[in-house]
């Protein structure tokens, strides 16, 4: 019975053996659970929330990013269009163009607003971006909270049409050109600054995700030299501890059938 029991605690020993290579392998963790070490464990947990934290933070300075690409677009053609809106006041401004030339050009100056319009109804996601009825958007991430502004890149919101739509540029109207190119001057001055707020917002983001990859691939170097498992020793072990096991479960086998034969002797002799 004393051999029996030592070949069973032998068993014992060696399954649990199997059974921690197995999950180490399985896992690719020298700390899989609590039981394999707490304090490692706890720690190593720790530091793959904050890889994932990482992530998720790159991740939302690229989405924001993109969202940021859109509005720059539309933005750099409403500087654009403003561009030429200017060229055309100044045309008007010449004494040499007749009545069917100033015609010609505010039929310009009208489509040059509408064009306006359309960059400032640019969407992403479904959230419209320069109308005015954004405020603009928040980037969240590890390091902290970024809020990009968006301002009104509408006609009315650059002062080029009134609250009820009309335009406030009038060619035909020599008095009011002066202050038609002043308006316009205007106009360009506040585009040009949406361009430059989200340009700087843009090298900002740049950098917030630089700084986030390279905590990540260093908390990844850590976190992998402290908690990933040698799948080359830990199958060595493995292959011991199942060997170990097979002669465990030899050597029962073997014991139980030795009593199995002494029984049928003492049967025998009784008879």
């Amino acid at each position: 019975m004393s051999s029996m029991n030592v070949s069973f605690s032998s068993l014992n020993n060696s399954t649990s053996a199997v059974n921690n290579s197995i999950k180490k392998i399985s896992t690719g963790s020298s700390h899989p659970s609590a039981s394999y070490g707490a304090s490692e464990y706890a720690i190593s947990k720790r530091m793959y929330s904050n890889i994932g934290a990482y992530s998720q933070s790159t991740a939302n300075t690229q989405n924001a990013n993109a969202m940021l690409n859109t509005a720059a677009g539309a933005v750099n053609n409403t500087v654009s269009s403003l561009s030429g809106l200017k060229e055309s006041i100044l045309n008007a401004l010449n004494g040499t163009n007749g009545g069917s030339d100033l015609a010609t050009l505010q039929q310009s100056v009208d489509q040059t607003i509408s064009q306006i319009n359309e960059n400032a109804g640019v969407t992403y996601n479904g959230q419209n971006l320069l109308d005015g009825s954004n405020p603009g958007v928040t980037v969240a991430g590890s390091f902290g909270y970024d809020t990009v502004n968006f301002g009104d890149m509408t006609s009315r919101g650059l002062g080029l049409t009134d609250a009820s739509g009309n335009s406030t540029i009038n060619l035909s109207d020599s008095s009011s050109l002066s202050n038609a190119l002043n308006t316009v001057d205007n106009a360009l001055n506040t585009a040009l600054d949406q361009a430059t707020s989200i340009g700087a917002a843009q090298q900002g983001l740049a950098f917030q995700e630089s700084n986030y990859m390279t905590a990540s691939e260093n908390l990844t170097a850590s976190v992998s030299a402290m908690d990933d498992a040698d799948i080359a020793a830990e199958s060595v072990k493995l292959k011991s501890a199942e060997t170990q096991q097979q002669l465990a479960l030899f050597g029962i086998q073997a014991q139980m059938g030795m009593f199995a034969n002494r029984a049928n002797v003492a049967s025998l002799l009784g008879q």
